[in-house]
């Protein structure tokens, strides 16, 4: 009898995981097709898109499946049931033309089997100079694109974990010129074994900026809408055996352009960790692919356990490269 029943719900189980992806995929490809699929070269949101914190960035964004070490729910709400201990997050990122990428995250477990997470983004550019018809400099402008993100993750059953993340966008483009949206993702997580685990995301749902700039131009302004592509991914990460070695990839659809990405990360010695990976390996377009590099270090201080990490992006058609500094505290 006992042995039927596990048969039945291990059958149940099984068949939940098929309809699911059953569903994710019909979802996806419904809601793709009311969107206009046209390269994601131009299109809204870029900054967002360029991933947060030092680890991440280092990976190659590569994270859609990671559910060990320090887990972002930027790149799948559905991880954070895995994490482990409340961790705060604080990183800065340096960028050449005056571009700014900063993020701020506090996650934490919620028992017996979920997990929470407030985020901000912020992405930016300042030292517009601003110039009148006869070229004389009037003053300096800026511009900054922010998500405010509350994440939520549930873990149904021991292999297997589902999440969402809830946005509100707010880009400033220019005095007056504002736009503020809400957006969604959804994701889910799957043990295959101990050691290999798959994710799959869906983001950006609804996400758009609004522009009306009637205030700014009178009779000659209009109102326009301007769509973020839509984000389709599937990752898988490996830890092989009992190394302390993790081995991520994934491939994604954002619009009509396809693209992989690696990350790889190693503990050379307790506490310290080299990282390494390349995001934008172009499938069907030319962009050309972001090599990345990083290194951390991490301690324990009393009932606290900072860790410093410090990535290096190669970033193509730049003057030069990007630098993420971050710093978390698990708690």
């Amino acid at each position: 009898m006992g042995k039927n029943s596990g048969a039945e719900v291990k059958r149940k189980f099984k068949n939940i995981i098929i309809t699911f992806s059953l569903l994710f995929v019909s979802f996806t490809n419904s809601f793709g097709q009311l969107q206009d699929e046209s390269s994601i070269a131009g299109r809204a949101g870029a900054s967002m898109r360029m991933g947060f914190g030092a680890r991440g960035i280092a990976m190659g964004n590569a994270l859609t499946a990671v559910i060990s070490g320090e887990l972002q729910s930027y790149y799948n709400p559905a991880i954070l049931p895995f994490q482990s201990a409340p961790t705060i997050v604080i990183a800065y990122g340096a960028l050449s033309l005056d571009r700014n990428l900063n993020y701020l995250s506090y996650t934490k477990n919620v028992k017996p089997d979920a997990g929470l997470s407030l985020s901000i983004i912020n992405a930016g550019v300042s030292n517009i100079d601003g110039r009148n018809r006869d070229g004389v400099h009037t003053q300096t402008y800026s511009t900054s694109e922010n998500a405010f993100m509350l994440s939520f993750g549930l873990k149904p059953a021991e292999c297997f974990s589902i999440g969402f993340n809830a946005k509100i966008l707010y880009h400033s483009l220019y005095e007056g010129v504002k736009s503020t949206s809400v957006a969604l993702d959804f994701g889910a997580v799957y043990l295959l074994s101990k050691n290999i685990t798959i994710g799959a995301v869906i983001q950006d749902l609804n996400a758009k900026y609004k522009w009306e700039t009637s205030s700014l131009y009178g009779i000659n302004g209009n109102s326009s809408v301007e769509k973020f592509p839509l984000r389709k991914r599937l990752g898988i990460s490996w830890i092989p055996g009992d190394y302390s070695l993790l081995l991520s990839g994934e491939y994604e659809v954002i619009g009509s352009a396809s693209f992989l990405r690696i990350g790889s990360e190693l503990e050379v010695f307790e506490g310290i960790y080299l990282r390494g990976g390349i995001d934008q390996i172009a499938v069907n377009t030319d962009l050309p692919a972001k090599p990345a590099l990083g290194l951390s270090a991490r301690t324990n201080i009393s009932n606290w356990t900072p860790s410093f990490q410090y990535t290096y992006v190669f970033e193509p058609y730049s003057p030069s490269g990007i630098h993420i500094l971050s710093l978390s505290f698990t708690i």
